[in-house]
């Protein structure tokens, strides 16, 4: 689409050259705004549709680098080309023009030839100043919807973070034999962790750690999926549990679970991630603990005299392989031991200098924490991280559960 001829204003005090001037832009096609002296141009002015400006230099009252300058100092959509008309060549002179704001001159005697190839040049200039602004505009609508669809989608994560931390229905439980207390920490809106524990029977309880691969929201799908088959206390909706002869709920052992997980992972839920799990099956009267661990993090025992054991196999994560096989191991609680379940957003924490906290950093903290219970012991941890990390916000999601043994004695 061709572009409108430019609007050009004509300033000059002679009236001869004027009518020449005036004619020969007319005759280019060029509407024409006509001023004798320079209070009357920037009154004119005010017409933001005039791009180019023709001015003399020498005139009455004000000459045209004065003019020149006074225009330039109003406000103004848009840019107005200015050419200077005159007869001065000297450097200081076209500096002096330059410098009160003119963009181009043509020497008096006026040779249309001339002013006609620097109006030229002229437009093409407000042409891409226009074609500047317009993508500028461009530039801030996108952005301006953009900031809504970012301000849109936060607000959806925020609620969606709130919906992910009542996966964690339950955050302490005090048993006859002990305690449990869990924590979950997101490094962004949401995350891939999930802890989280399940009766088994009316003696045993189910505990799990589970980590799924990358960040943000489809990790935070796959860990609510999860939540769906680990986080409940209704046994026929666990896929821990099954149904025995009579009625009866049991659990299945923790490598049959992993093995039905990854078995799902190829079969139903068809995706690229995967996750790893520590599921431990707890009595709560002898402290005998049935566990898989399928790539997740070893969990710890802490022992009163402040000796940490590392307890699991390591084993294959969920969902990378499907040829995987898993194990369980068991172990043995005494009382006054504390079993703790976390995931790799503690022992892979980096510090300032590239430092991994590490399992040394994190046995060491059991034992300096060892007097501490439930949720205070957990906040105290996690703030430790922190000061490790010398940060607040972690770089990967941070989740931990402990389990404080007191035995059938402190009933």
């Amino acid at each position: 689409m061709q572009a409108d001829p430019a609007h050009v204003l004509v300033l000059d005090d002679s009236r001869a050259q004027r009518r020449l001037l005036a004619t020969l832009l007319r005759r280019w096609g060029h509407p024409v705004t006509v001023c004798e002296t320079p209070g009357d141009a920037l009154e004119a002015l005010t017409d933001h549709s005039i791009s180019i400006i023709l001015t003399d230099w020498m005139m009455p009252g004000m000459t045209g680098p004065e003019f020149t300058r006074a225009f330039r100092r109003t406000p103004r959509e848009g840019y107005a080309y200015v050419i200077l008309l005159t007869s001065k060549s000297e450097k200081a002179e076209i500096a002096h023009g330059l410098d009160a704001g003119a963009d181009d001159f043509v020497s008096k005697p006026v040779d249309p030839h001339e002013l006609r190839a620097r109006m030229r040049a002229g437009i093409r200039i407000i042409e891409m100043q226009r074609e500047l602004v317009w993508q500028n505009q461009r530039v801030r609508s996108t952005l301006a919807e953009i900031r809504g669809l970012y301000d849109a989608l936060d607000r959806d994560l925020l609620e969606a973070k709130r919906l992910q931390d009542t996966l964690v229905r339950e955050r302490f439980r005090q048993f006859d034999t002990g305690s449990i207390a869990l924590t979950l920490r997101s490094s962004g809106h949401v995350g891939g962790d999930l802890i989280g524990f399940f009766p088994i029977d009316a003696t045993r309880i189910g505990l799990f750690s589970l980590d799924v691969s990358g960040h943000g929201v489809t990790s935070a799908l796959l860990a609510a999926r999860m939540a769906a088959l680990l986080g409940t206390a209704a046994p026929e909706q666990n896929v821990a549990m099954v149904q025995k002869r009579g009625g009866a709920w049991d659990a299945l052992p923790p490598d049959r679970v992993a093995a039905k997980l990854n078995r799902m992972m190829f079969e139903e839920i068809e995706t690229d991630l995967y996750f790893t799990l520590a599921l431990a099956y707890l009595d709560l009267t002898t402290g005998s603990v049935q566990m898989v661990q399928a790539g997740h993090p070893h969990p710890a025992v802490l022992r009163p005299g402040g000796a940490v054991t590392w307890v699991g196999e390591g084993g294959m994560p969920i969902g990378l392989l499907e040829e995987a096989q898993f194990d369980s191991v068991t172990f043995h609680l005494e009382p006054g031991d504390r079993l703790m379940l976390y995931s790799d957003g503690i022992t892979e924490c980096e510090n300032r200098a590239g430092e991994e906290f590490g399992e040394d950093g994190l046995a060491a903290l059991l034992r300096r924490t060892a007097e501490d219970q439930g949720e205070a012991l957990l906040e105290t941890i996690v703030t430790a991280v922190q000061d490790f990390a010398g940060r607040t916000e972690f770089a990967d999601d941070v989740s931990l559960v402990a389990f404080d043994f007191t035995g059938p004695s402190a009933a």
